[in-house]
């Protein structure tokens, strides 16, 4: 089999322990952004209107600026001198060249994310490159086999939620299958005047710092005249047992961040214009570093053609729910009225970004109120209402697996290692149930390294892949909300052959102490996967944590499959919420080292992320 690219010398790779170190310590050698402030005789003026830049040769320039987004300045690190980052286009099958300089006090590094190149050019300090130090210019070059919506951010410590992040568009080498007559960029990020390394301090002091709405005496009565006395008395125990609340639904929200729109806060309110009867393309970038937004245009359907730059069956919608690093390329119809809100409030219903589509600038159209909070569930965390929990479940969903376990239900959700996975180490070929799609009988079993783990705080018992399910918040709103189930490629599954093998691994993490890893290893004690050059293998997820979780292997595709195991929907990022088990195919055809993480950016930091290598 033909690689897309050239190998990448084995000798042009940096040592893996070293470099390992450089990655793992690097938050602390970012220290504050006082350190990552600007060099002498560069500017602190606030950031310039967001440029963009065609062709095939590109000059970025990583500096600092101070912004204004709440009422005080405060050190941003822009490229170009702008927050967001240059819009960059290129055309498919051009090669470019970005001379990116660093104009900080400290290493940087830019990763392109979702494009496929080689591993030197990936833009990952510690994997690929040593980083871009302080003064020098790093060149990127590749070619572009691909085209869509994708955006580049930076790879090194707390960056990236400080603004070195950028929209991106490979323009078609030939046709699209959708025909439109003006396009948009609308980047939704989140801002906060804290340092981001602060800010990850404090999730590690107090991680339910932003949780505002924990359950009241008046909720507890309000619940028992509704479901009983005996069920809410269950349910409060189990979530006890827990030690974690139905209303913790993200670790940051309003009540620390911003909400942003192409940089452009939701009182100064960016504006797209249009002409009545065009239609237009809006492209869609979640370029936060820990918001899902709830997207959409109240009174206006939404056509989505494209899902992380690859075209999809189109799919009319009036909301989405667009995960941390995704992409949506939705096709409206403006008609009928001169301005529309386009909203995206935050999965939490903290917040929101706001932006007007428009016949000319200066409208604005009424902003619609948040919708109520959401609450999580047992059953939303894979721990009842289906499966192996009938009648035989407990008062409070905990499953009738965890009866009899010293410490009840909370006790099991930190004791792992039962069943099938006894004796078998994940990150091999591994099957729980002989399918690839589900445990034991219908309960999930789990490696032996979740067992007694300090760092694992709960287990899913029955997890489903939910991809029919809009999500947390979302069901029964009286909107037609995008499902994963929805979307479907416009191709065959590229590859053509059965995954040769399977690898499961489990999202973990514990709540109270901000820990989070894969099957209960954070990255820096655990061994990288290897993957074999040219196989095409299936990676099955399961989410072990009442947490939402982006996860983004770069190098290679995604390609999610049904609850059948067939081919649906090629992705870069594979969205997995709470109590969900789901399945995508790999093909193994870029030689190197890359990285596979969660794209919530503390939980990165604080060890959701796997180096995988791909070796002849």
């Amino acid at each position: 089999m033909t690689s897309r690219f050239p190998p990448v010398p084995r000798s042009a790779m940096p040592p893996a322990d070293p470099a390992r170190r450089r990655f793992v310590t690097g938050l602390a050698a970012a220290g504050s952004l006082a350190l990552l402030g600007p060099s002498p005789g560069h500017g602190r003026t606030p950031p310039r209107p967001q440029a963009e830049l065609r062709g095939t040769e590109f000059d970025l320039s990583i500096g600092a600026s101070m912004v204004n987004f709440t009422g005080r300045e405060r050190p941003a690190i822009t490229v170009n001198g702008t927050l967001p980052a240059p819009l960059l286009r290129f055309r498919e099958g051009d090669t470019v060249t970005l001379r990116v300089s660093n104009r900080l006090r400290d290493y940087s590094s830019i990763h392109w994310h979702g494009i496929l190149l080689p591993a030197n050019m990936d833009g990952v300090p510690g994997l690929s490159f040593d980083g871009i130090a302080p003064g020098e210019t790093f060149v990127y070059r590749f070619r572009l086999v691909q085209s869509g919506t994708y955006w580049y951010h930076s790879h090194s410590a707390f960056q990236e939620q400080a603004g070195l992040y950028g929209p991106m568009i490979v323009d078609p080498a030939g046709a699209l299958p959708y025909a439109y007559d003006r396009e948009h960029v609308v980047l939704l990020s989140d801002w906060t005047d804290l340092e981001p390394a602060a800010l990850f301090r404090r999730l590690k002091q107090f991680a339910e710092y932003d949780n505002y709405y924990k359950p009241t005496v008046g909720d507890f009565i309000a619940d028992a005249r509704r479901d009983g006395l005996a069920a809410t008395l269950a349910d409060r125990a189990a979530w006890g047992r827990m030690r974690m609340t139905p209303t913790d639904i993200s670790d940051v929200n309003a009540h620390t961040y911003t909400y942003l729109c192409n940089g452009v806060t939701p009182d100064d309110n960016w504006t797209a214009t249009f002409r009545p009867g065009e239609k237009v393309l809006l492209r869609f970038i979640n370029a936060s570093a820990m918001t899902y937004f709830d997207v959409r245009i109240p009174g206006l359907k939404m056509t989505v053609v494209a899902a992380d730059g690859q075209p999809i069956h189109p799919v009319s919608v009036d909301e989405f729910r667009i995960a941390v690093a995704e992409t949506f390329d939705v096709i409206v119809e403006p008609r009928g009225q001169d301005a529309w809100t386009i909203f995206a409030q935050d999965m939490g219903r903290t917040g929101y970004a706001r932006a007007t589509l428009a016949v000319r600038e200066g409208l604005r159209a009424p902003v619609p109120p948040v919708d109520p909070r959401p609450l999580l569930t047992m059953d939303d965390m894979g721990h009842g209402g289906h499966g192996a929990h009938g009648a035989d479940a407990p008062e409070g969903g905990c499953g009738a697996a965890m009866k009899g376990m010293e410490g009840g239900c909370g006790a099991a959700m930190g004791h792992g290692g039962h069943g099938a996975h006894a004796g078998v180490a994940h990150g091999g070929d591994h099957d729980a149930s002989g399918d690839g799609h589900g445990g034991s009988a219908g309960m999930q079993a789990h490696p032996p390294s979740e067992r007694g783990n300090p760092l694992v705080d709960m287990q899913t018992m029955t997890p489903a892949p939910k991809l029919d399910d809009p999500g947390i918040g979302l069901r029964g709103n009286g909107r037609r909300v995008l499902t994963y189930g929805d979307m479907r490629s416009l191709f065959d599954d590229p590859d053509g052959r059965e995954p040769g093998r399977t690898l499961e691994l489990h999202l973990t993490g514990h709540m109270e102490k901000f820990a989070w890893s894969f099957d209960g290893m954070k990255f820096n004690d655990a061994a990288p996967l290897r993957l074999n050059y040219g196989e095409r293998m299936r990676i099955t997820l399961v989410n072990d944590t009442m947490m939402t979780h982006p996860i983004h292997l770069h190098g290679m595709w995604s390609d999610l499959e049904d609850e059948q195991g067939r081919f649906q929907v090629r992705k870069h990022t594979v969205d997995m919420p709470p109590g969900t088990r789901r399945s995508y195919r790999v093909r193994a055809d870029a030689l190197g080292r890359w990285a596979y993480h969660c794209h919530l950016l503390y939980h990165m930091e604080a060890g959701m992320m796997r180096e995988v290598r791909v070796e002849e």
